[in-house]
């Protein structure tokens, strides 16, 4: 079927090739409106990554062309340079102790759900391509090549849902691993199809063993090549931590050094980079994890420009009526076997409930590896199964790139995992001063205790001292044009002075002891602005008022402390209680 808007724009422009100027207006195209896309989308409580593959899918091959392929194939390197961002993000999840203690459990969650689906989109795409073929070996093979294809799990769209939503727990530990490792299940699953396809359809047999060596070569060579250039950046970053910018660009030079060299050796670069992660989170020098944020923060506007590029590779025009069966036959299958094989495999190695029951929704993203076997498969059955293999998987890529995402949103959330990867710094940039509590009891609101009238007794005062943990004090007007509005502020300091006359100094009234507020600000201000505003004025207390000057209460540095602290040891004894 012809994509209808492709005539909508010259073909020049669909075969236009690159020029710097040109160049630059397609990415800027490309992260303007792909962040605008993943914006929408958030709004929608859709993952971002969604957003940003639709708005490719629009601009792309299947849209207006913008992306026509050769442009597309241009800018390979971004996504070439995002798959290692990634692996090395991900391998900077895999801690030794993790592996120790959910090791038995990876295994076996990996085995049942990379080789069930294996087996159920087998017999369900071989028996059904018999039906319009009425040739075994041709259906046969059809159902190994596919089955093989479906183990490999796409660790770019499900990784940054779980950055999105900063999860953390079980589940999102067992995602992390199993992404990382079912690829290289995927890749043998296909030699083995390959190698008894071959003879069936007519074409060059290669042995098992040559297929298997290649497999080895491939793996082995990635992981220590990876290994190097981790000790290799060790070394480099020990030394020169005390620079975050040259710490970024010896990392992503390292990085990106590392890839090349895999494309130039046949090498896997996601896996390298996942060994490079790998090596710095476990063995490096404990002041060279400040790396990873410093990457981490480096790495949004790539993934912008790649899942906008992937969106741009899919064509939704390609349908045939053997193609569209095979297909939802494929993602059905696969949907089938990855949720019994993960929640058999799951249950047999003790994994928690959160696991067994949500994992299956974050295995559907399918994207690189299985595209690269797809063409593996175009290439090494030209003349019989290749195109339509091709075909399926580009078809069933855009259809889980689109769920997957969804599908692992709802996993994490349901299993209770959303929000707690966040650290102090993260609660500073998304909380204001109206959230702040101590003990339940919220500081910023018109009846806080926080605040006196102007003819309040210091003994009355003091009273109130002895119940609550603030030491400082709104006063508010009581009387005249000055009601309820605010007129001065009493700290600590002031009621010792006043305990100093002796006893008559319980019946001083808030207005005799009290000064004029040093500095105020209103419950919609920041915390880090707040914290601005405690260094730029040298004091431990803001008075907090609304628009119309009415005292809402007393924000004291120790109680903002307090309510960050507080939040971390919540969620810290949450997560604990998740993985008991």
């Amino acid at each position: 079927m012809e994509n209808p808007l492709s005539q909508i724009l010259p073909q020049a422009l669909h075969f236009m090739s690159l020029n710097g100027s040109e160049l630059m207006l397609l990415v800027g195209i490309m992260m303007f409106f792909g962040s605008f896309g993943g914006r929408i989308f958030q709004k929608l409580r859709i993952p971002q990554v969604v957003g940003y593959i639709v708005i490719g899918i629009i601009i792309g091959v299947s849209g207006f062309v913008l992306l026509g392929k050769d442009t597309v194939a241009a800018l390979n390197p971004i996504s070439t340079a995002s798959l290692s961002l990634i692996g090395f993000l991900v391998g900077a999840e895999l801690k030794i102790d993790v592996i120790k203690k959910y090791g038995k459990q990876f295994v076996g969650i990996l085995i049942g759900e990379s080789i069930t689906p294996f087996f159920v989109v087998g017999v369900l795409t071989g028996s059904v391509t018999y039906l319009f073929t009425k040739s075994v070996a041709h259906s046969l093979s059809f159902g190994l090549i596919l089955g093989a294809i479906c183990a490999a799990t796409a660790p770019a769209a499900t990784t940054d849902v779980l950055k999105e939503y900063r999860t953390k727990g079980p589940l999102t530990t067992t995602i992390l691993g199993i992404v990382a490792m079912d690829d290289a299940v995927a890749l043998i699953l296909y030699a083995i199809a390959a190698t008894i396809s071959a003879p069936l359809l007519g074409g060059h047999s290669v042995s098992f063993l040559a297929q298997l060596g290649a497999i080895a070569y491939d793996i082995f060579g990635s992981v220590i090549l990876g290994l190097a250039f981790g000790f290799f950046l060790n070394l480099i970053l020990k030394n020169i931590m005390n620079n975050d910018g040259r710490v970024l660009g010896f990392s992503l030079g390292t990085l990106f050094l590392c890839t090349g060299l895999c494309n130039s050796l046949g090498l896997d670069n996601i896996l390298a980079s996942m060994f490079i992660g790998f090596f710095m989170t476990n063995f490096a020098h404990p002041k060279t994890n400040a790396m990873f944020k410093l990457v981490e923060k480096f790495t949004p506007p790539i993934y912008v420009l790649f899942f906008v590029t992937v969106g741009a590779k899919l064509n939704i025009w390609i349908m045939t009526p053997f193609i569209a069966v095979i297909a939802l036959l494929y993602v059905s299958g696969r949907t089938i076997g990855k949720t019994i094989g993960s929640r058999l495999g799951a249950r047999l190695t003790g994994a928690s409930e959160s696991v067994r029951k949500y994992l299956p929704y974050c295995l559907l993203s399918q994207a690189g590896v299985a595209i690269g076997l797809s063409i593996a498969a175009g290439n090494d059955f030209s003349d019989s199964i290749g195109p339509q293999i091709m075909l399926i998987i580009t078809a069933t890529t855009f259809i889980v790139q689109i769920l997957g995402p969804i599908c692992v949103k709802y996993g994490v959330s349901k299993a209770g995992e959303v929000g707690l990867n966040i650290t102090a710094e993260d609660l500073m940039k998304t909380a204001q001063v109206r959230d702040i509590s101590i003990k339940g009891h919220v500081i910023c609101r018109a009846e806080s205790y926080t605040i006196v009238n102007d003819t309040d007794t210091v003994g009355s005062i003091i009273s109130n001292f002895t119940h609550h943990e603030n030491t400082n004090y709104e006063v508010r007007g009581n009387e005249g044009a000055n009601k309820g509005k605010l007129v001065g502020q009493i700290s600590i300091e002031h009621l010792k002075e006043a305990m100093q006359i002796g006893e008559m100094g319980e019946f001083l009234l808030a207005m005799d002891i009290m000064e004029k507020p040093r500095v105020t600000c209103q419950p919609e201000l920041s915390l880090p602005e707040a914290y601005q505003l405690f260094s730029d004025y040298d004091t431990e207390a803001i008075c907090v008022t609304n628009d119309s000057n009415e005292p809402q209460g007393m924000l004291e540095k120790f109680a903002v402390d307090h309510y960050i602290h507080s939040r971390i040891v919540e969620l810290e004894h949450k997560l604990a209680k998740m993985e008991a």
